[in-house]
């Protein structure tokens, strides 16, 4: 008995619809008029069957290759390439989309990355994901600018190629509330020395969020070293070392945080019963392995993944116009992840 493949009539028969109709729900055409309903059958069907859109043919309809390129920095270095990659994998997929990915460096020149991006070009996909490993603000490739492409986790200061980036204001504030929330009014900031959009619009959203709840803004509550766990750990060695020291530290990211628990440690301070500390990033090796378990604020690495191929797929089949998008980046949001390692202002000894 020969078996054959299972094909768009018999998806159509099985479901009690017309084949058009198989179609346009398959290929989410934009303008079909078919009911949740129907089209939840002929999905259900679909994938009971085992039928799969024929590529070739739906390629040679529609002019596309169903091909994303993505091009992300220092992939194999970073905890956060696998997240923005892994939102961008799903969404792509859901779309019936897949991803072709290269990796390169942030330190690569604006012609090594032209020259990806016309790889790509090469083997016909059909718009670029071009995303950075850390938020910050360049100049889009210029061969970004001549077919569809978005920019992840960076903002093109050229206002040519769309971009989405995290909530590092709100994200900030809302570390700084939880101290001062839970009555602490001496708060410490271990920030960042890069010259990167987080370190300015973490520090300006830390004094402004003490400013409003009537707090002393002390520039000696406030150090700055490398985003590193010597960093922070230098940094909060000499904050909890001073004579009136702070009885909570928000750090610029979970890797400083690390840092400072080794200083409180070593200063004979436990966390929080003498100092809560809460981070930025929420790595979750190290926040949720540090003892007691790191408050942070997360990072939408899979959220901007995401949005930005969600985004370029809407523009690849022409539902959206991506110059909508290009004057102001996208912003996403930064939510609060509780662990243990604020307390209550009242069970805190400031002369401990």
């Amino acid at each position: 008995m020969t078996s054959r493949p299972v094909g768009i009539k018999d998806v159509a028969a099985a479901a009690g619809v017309s084949v058009t109709t198989v179609s346009h729900v398959l290929n989410d055409v934009a303008y079909a008029r078919v009911s949740a309903s129907t089209r939840e059958r002929v999905q259900g069907v679909a994938e009971q069957l085992g039928y799969g859109p024929n590529r070739l043919a739906r390629a040679l309809r529609t002019q596309r290759s169903g091909m994303i390129g993505f091009i992300s920095e220092e992939i194999a270095t970073t905890p956060h390439a696998g997240r923005i990659i892994l939102g961008a994998e799903e969404a792509a997929r859901a779309r019936g989309y897949r991803l072709m990915i290269i990796n390169s460096t942030s330190t690569g020149s604006s012609e090594s990355n032209d020259n990806l991006i016309e790889d790509l070009q090469d083997r016909q996909v059909d718009g670029i994901l071009y995303a950075t490993m850390y938020h910050r603000r360049l100049a889009a490739p210029r061969a970004l600018a001549t077919m569809p492409a978005v920019l992840v986790d960076s903002e093109d200061v050229t206002r040519t190629v769309p971009s989405v980036i995290p909530d590092e204001v709100a994200g900030a504030r809302s570390a700084v509330r939880t101290l001062i929330d839970a009555g602490h009014t001496r708060i410490g900031m271990l920030n960042n020395t890069d010259d990167v959009p987080a370190t300015h619009s973490r520090l300006t959203a830390y004094k402004e969020t003490l400013a409003e709840s009537g707090l002393e803004i002390d520039d000696d509550l406030i150090q700055s070293d490398v985003s590193e766990v010597s960093g922070g750990y230098q940094a909060a060695l000499g904050l909890l070392s001073s004579t009136v020291r702070p009885t909570a530290i928000f750090c610029y990211n979970d890797r400083m945080a690390m840092g400072a628990y080794r200083a409180a440690s070593e200063l004979g301070l436990r966390i929080p019963a003498d100092v809560s500390i809460v981070g930025f990033d929420n790595q979750q090796l190290i926040a949720e392995n540090l003892y007691p378990a790191l408050t942070t604020v997360a990072l939408p690495h899979y959220e901007m993944g995401a949005w930005a191929t969600e985004t370029l797929i809407n523009a690849i089949e022409g539902k959206v116009d991506l110059n909508r998008f290009v004057e102001h980046p996208t912003v996403l949001p930064c939510p609060l992840t509780l662990r243990d390692s604020v307390a209550e202002m009242s069970a805190v000894d400031p002369t401990a």
